[in-house]
């Protein structure tokens, strides 16, 4: 007996595991009266009209094949049939099952069964795409749920082809089984991807990441890697459109916050001008959590080439990366030519605001004046503004004048070497008083005591100032002058501040303790002393009446100040206070020599400091 003609297989391409539209064209029609299934030319609609109440096993086997694969190509649309159902699974309304009739033949039961499976896939893919369509999800789930109804569209026409193919007797369940076999491992795939951005609510760089990570998992099955690689690239368009005006721009447009770089329009580059720590540049943009793993690599990258950007948007200076067809960041792949483009955004960018800071704004002379200024490089201005200013300087602070002393200031500045800088004008004063104990004891100058507390000052300044603070600033200026990017300005500029902080002791909190303690000896000193002039009254020659009288007015006026002082009687001996300051600062200057002397063997920048501070109070020692 001659065996029926197997089907013939189609040619099927690779990077699209579906049917295509030369698929009935592909079909060639066998010669005999027998299908290419194997199964009888029998007329569909020969059956159409019987009555739904007879159970499919009333009818013979062939016509069951007909019958279920009638109703299998509606369930592959996500139809109930006449022989197959559709039900809910119980605690689980997001998630349906297929039913056959139980009188079905056995072998077509099972044939049905293997198909359902893509049913079931069919109609949460649907459901999917229906739900992410919706605005709140975002542009990566608008994407996403795109690309799938584009899938879907190509799958129905698939079932639409076989469904020609059956209306003109040529489908078998056997065919229909082996045609469905290429969409089986994708609809399959794809299903478990959207249970699990259901479940987690996934949006934005987390779809795009469990994409890339159930692409990566189906290594082995090519037709669905590439598929899963396909729905990636798709999904992530919308996201890298954001990516694009950010690095190309400095814009972040991101409606849905799906973005990995997060904006504080909280802070304002006004603040700068309050709290020039106030973190703007830190903080005003940050990365968040969730990075695209393809772009983990370069996010501190695009972090930063948005940041420049913006900054130089802000300072009024409107500038864009230049955009070719070739830069566009439409797609990613394994070429990592999107990476390239980052990389040349980034050097435009930083290229551009390094220029714009070092021309325009003077870097260099900035930090030439704050150099002159604050860290005393050209110190005349100071000795003379304090020479003009000692009147109102010696006032209460609530007496002190803040617009006097600007004046003084500024006459200080322009009368000494700091008139040839044109950022002299910049410089201002103000009145932020320390607080101190007030010995107020009126105490004699000891001359010695006044010696040491100096020499300790001066070694300490001079240590700070042509040991740390002026060869560390020659190794910056000279870096920042080869500087290629703002970024190594920022760092050498990072590595001055660290440097001098730990070299100037405030890295060190035992030594910095201690070191302290006798600066405050020595306030406490020189405050004793300024109380001790006005407590030693030299009456004008207009007031003196009698001896007498003055020598009663110079006790009033002493326990008038004392009062004032809160001081006890047992403290205005004058050898005493000179003592107790002699003592206090003796032991605490003993106290730093160990420290100091370990400290310098494993910190040798010290060991001039160490030799400095050690020769002091000397003197003092048997005193």
């Amino acid at each position: 007996m001659e065996s029926a003609p197997c089907p013939t297989t189609p040619r099927w391409n690779v990077d699209r595991p579906f049917l295509t539209g030369r698929f009935h064209q592909e079909i060639r029609p066998s010669s005999n009266t027998q299908t290419a299934g194997g199964v009888k030319g029998i007329a569909s609609d020969s059956f159409s009209n019987r009555g739904s109440q007879n159970s499919v096993g009333y009818y013979h086997n062939s016509v069951q094949e007909l019958l279920v694969i009638e109703d299998l190509l509606s369930a592959m649309v996500g139809i109930e049939g006449r022989y197959i159902s559709i039900k809910r699974v119980c605690g689980k309304d997001s998630q349906v099952a297929f039913q056959v009739d139980a009188s079905m033949d056995l072998a077509l039961q099972e044939m049905a069964k293997r198909i359902f499976p893509l049913c079931e896939n069919f109609l949460a893919i649907s459901q999917f795409v229906e739900l992410r369509s919706q605005f709140k999800n975002g542009l990566v789930n608008h994407a996403f749920a795109a690309a799938l109804r584009a899938l879907l569209l190509d799958y129905q026409a698939m079932v639409a082809q076989l469904e020609h193919q059956f209306r003109l007797g040529r489908l078998s369940i056997q065919g229909l089984w082996f045609f469905c076999q290429p969409m089986m491992g994708s609809m399959h795939a794809l299903s478990i991807v959207i249970e699990k951005a259901s479940a987690n609510d996934l949006s934005g760089s987390a779809v795009l990441n469990l994409l890339q990570s159930q692409a990566k998992a189906m290594a082995g099955d090519n037709a669905v890697r590439s598929l899963l690689e396909k729905m990636t690239q798709c999904a992530s368009a919308a996201y890298l459109r954001i990516l694009e005006r950010w690095v190309y721009e400095g814009v972040i447009d991101d409606p849905y916050g799906e973005f990995f770089i997060a904006e504080n329009k909280l802070l304002q580059k006004e603040s700068l001008t309050q709290d020039y720590d106030a973190k703007f540049w830190q903080q005003r943009y940050s990365l968040k959590d969730g990075i695209p793993s393809f772009l983990t690599s370069a996010a501190g990258t695009i972090l930063t080439t948005g940041k420049y950007l913006n900054v130089m948007r802000e300072c009024g200076h409107n500038v864009q990366v230049p955009i070719s067809e070739n830069s566009k960041l439409t797609s990613f792949g394994s070429n990592h030519h999107y990476l390239e483009c980052i990389k040349a955004a980034y050097d435009f960018a930083s290229g551009e605001l390094l220029n714009l800071i070092k021309e325009k704004y003077d870097l260099m002379g900035k930090l030439r004046s704050l150099k002159r200024y604050l860290l005393l490089d050209q110190g005349d201005f100071l000795v003379h503004f304090m020479d003009i200013a000692r009147d109102e300087l010696v006032k209460r602070p609530d007496d002190i004048s803040v617009e006097k002393l600007q004046s003084l200031l500024d006459l200080a500045l322009r009368t000494t070497a700091a008139a040839a800088d044109p950022c002299h004008e910049e410089l201002t004063c103000c009145v932020g008083v320390r607080a101190f104990n007030k010995l107020g004891t009126a105490i004699s100058r000891s001359s010695v005591l006044c010696r040491s507390m100096l020499k300790f000052i001066n070694s300490l300044l001079h240590y700070l100032t042509f040991e740390v603070l002026e060869p560390n600033w020659h190794v910056m200026h000279n870096r920042l002058l080869t500087a290629k990017s703002i970024d190594e300005v920022i760092q050498h500029h990072d590595f001055f501040l660290k440097k001098c902080l730990k070299e100037c002791l405030l890295l060190l909190p035992q030594l910095l303790k201690k070191v302290e303690k006798l600066k405050s000896i020595c306030l406490q000193y020189a405050a004793a002393i300024q109380w001790l002039v006005p407590s030693l009254y030299i009456p004008k020659p207009e007031t003196i009446e009698s001896s007498s009288r003055q020598e009663k007015s110079k006790p009033r006026r002493s326990r008038h100040r004392l009062e004032e002082l809160n001081l006890s009687p047992e403290n205005m001996s004058v050898s005493d206070s000179v003592m107790k300051f002699e003592k206090e600062f003796n032991t605490e200057l003993q106290s730093l020599r160990p420290i100091l002397s370990s400290s310098s063997q494993a910190e040798p920048y010290l060991t001039h400091l160490a030799q400095c501070i050690l020769g002091i109070g000397n003197d003092y020692i048997g005193y």
